[in-house]
């Protein structure tokens, strides 16, 4: 009997802080996620961070990932709160060269652009971007950003397990 594959190592980045209100959606999801897997196992191999957006530290966390799938709030213009965006490989790399969605600056864009250079990059990428309402200073989220949460969480869960399902022969 042949020796089976290893699982594909799959991690989930909630980028945010949780005290400045809307910011900390990322952090929010991983741990909705977390009490998801309570019910119904993420597949093996699949890691949960929490991170602050800080280029090097998300590098670290997504070297080596089969599927890396990064939650983070964004700031649009016209804000629709709540709004969920799903951004794969390609759009990630063709949006880094221009302008990030995220609320942290320079973070995402610069990590996406450090990873390339450096051959770092992820297989396959997901960025998740949540339109924020409010990323000032203090805890908790707004309606819009709590209620998006969960629903999050389902497209979330559905990735990792299309992304872990073995390839038909």
């Amino acid at each position: 009997m042949e020796a089976s594959a290893r699982p594909p190592r799959i991690v989930v980045i909630g980028v945010g802080n949780a005290f400045r209100r809307d910011d900390g959606v990322g952090p929010v999801v991983v741990d909705a996620l977390a009490r998801h897997g309570e019910h119904s196992p993420l597949p093996p191999g699949t890691g949960l961070f929490v991170c602050d957006g800080e280029p090097v530290r998300l590098l670290t966390l997504w070297q080596g990932a089969d599927l890396a799938v990064v939650v983070d709030a964004a700031l649009a213009r016209p804000p629709r709160p709540g709004r969920i965006h799903r951004i794969g490989t390609e759009r990630v790399l063709r949006a880094a060269a221009h302008a990030t969605a995220g609320s942290h600056g320079l973070g995402l864009r610069t990590a996406v652009e450090l990873a390339r250079a450096l051959g770092r990059l992820p297989a396959h990428l997901i960025v998740y971007a949540v339109e924020a309402a409010d990323t000032r200073a203090g805890p908790g989220m707004t309606s819009p950003v709590r209620a998006a949460v969960a629903p999050l969480v389902r497209r979330i869960a559905a990735d990792v397990a299309r992304h872990a399902r073995p390839a038909a022969p």
